[in-house]
């Protein structure tokens, strides 16, 4: 017996279940060789590292093995899914290198394996961090320089948007889940489903739409201040405040990350995009206004040909089938959100197919 196969046999004996374990760990070990089919996965990882601002980012390049340079995608990170790792991507991973296309996903600047430090970015630095990991990939021998486009989720999905309005050597931008509303229509959106969802009724929704939109108002110069902080101080003394996503004091207008974000159109970008554009949404997303987004997208579409829109019935927030609704907007949730909606799977790579990537 060789070492290898001593080794083998150590860890075999150290996974068996003892025989006082409970019921489910008793149950006998199948043997699966005698129908087992041992295949390569045909994708393989390469880590690439670059810099934008002075900020080292890095990722890993998921590749189609033995093939030609192909087509790529970057992708950009939900608000809440910074991590290269995540569930969250690993569709893309799994999917798109089968399919001919090169998957590159990286640490959001501030996160994992990247630099920048914590705290929040503005959209204009993440979305040039997109372009910049896209030019990053120019010189790849994996990748088809013509053809790298963009694919985000959530906020990603404006990024993914944004990163292709300043690169005219975006091939195409993959959009899920990104409302076509401004930052503050969106969370007050949100903020009144995640209110029902956890049983509040009419009046403190009321109260909690109230304080977002006062302290919206007061950064904006519509509102005096004191006006703003009372409409904040009342909604801090109730329970569900935690829920709001407002921080416990009102801001300063001239240092504001919130009103810069709350001044963001993500329409505007539509016009400057010459590449294919899909846009996805889930039909019973509680985080996106998609009916408004849909009513301003048909008429956008009809004047850029270029863009698709497509809802998946039934699927959420992140394209998943069959959560529970306050899993869909419980943070302690999000790191295990991963895609499962069949009719998303099919309309990405059909598009991709259709527009020449996919093979």
């Amino acid at each position: 017996m060789n070492n290898v196969t001593k080794l083998v046999a150590i860890l075999i004996m150290a996974l068996q279940p003892s025989g006082a374990g409970t019921l489910e760990e008793s149950k006998p070990q199948v043997n699966r060789a005698q129908w087992h089919v041992a295949i390569g996965s045909g994708i393989e990882q390469e880590h690439v590292s670059f810099l934008n601002r002075g900020t080292h980012l890095r990722g890993t390049l998921h590749y189609p093995a033995g093939q030609h340079p192909g087509p790529a995608v970057v992708v950009l990170h939900g608000a809440s899914s910074p991590s290269q790792n995540l569930p969250l991507y690993q569709h893309l991973e799994q999917m798109l290198p089968p399919l001919g296309i090169a998957v590159f996903v990286y640490d959001r600047r501030g996160s994992g394996a990247s630099g920048g430090g914590e705290g929040q970015y503005d959209f204009q630095i993440l979305a040039e961090d997109g372009v910049a990991a896209h030019n990053a990939l120019t010189g790849n021998p994996h990748v088809d320089a013509a053809r790298i486009g963009y694919w985000g989720i959530s906020q990603g999905g404006w990024l993914a948007l944004a990163a292709a309005a300043i690169d005219p050597k975006a091939a195409f931008v993959i959009s899920v889940s990104a409302p076509m509303t401004t930052p503050d229509v969106q969370m007050n959106f949100a903020v009144e489903n995640i209110l029902r969802i956890h049983g509040y009724g009419p009046r403190e929704i009321a109260t909690a739409l109230h304080a977002r939109s006062a302290v919206d108002d007061y950064l904006r110069g519509r509102l005096d201040r004191a006006s703003a902080e009372h409409a904040l101080n009342s909604a801090r003394q109730r329970a569900w405040f935690p829920l709001i996503y407002m921080d416990d004091r009102v801001g300063d207008p001239e240092t504001s990350s919130w009103l810069k974000q709350m001044r963001f159109d993500p329409t505007a970008m539509l016009d400057k995009l010459s590449a294919p554009v899909l846009l996805l949404y889930g039909g019973d997303d509680p985080w996106v206004p998609v009916q408004s987004s849909m009513d301003r997208l048909h008429t956008i579409a009809r004047q850029h040909p270029t863009i698709k829109v497509e809802v998946v019935a039934g699927a959420d927030h992140t394209m998943m089938l069959g959560v529970d609704p306050k899993d869909q907007v419980d943070p302690k949730f999000f790191p295990k959100e991963a895609p499962n909606a069949p009719a998303y799977f099919v309309l990405l790579a059909s598009w991709l197919a259709k527009h020449g990537f996919a093979q």
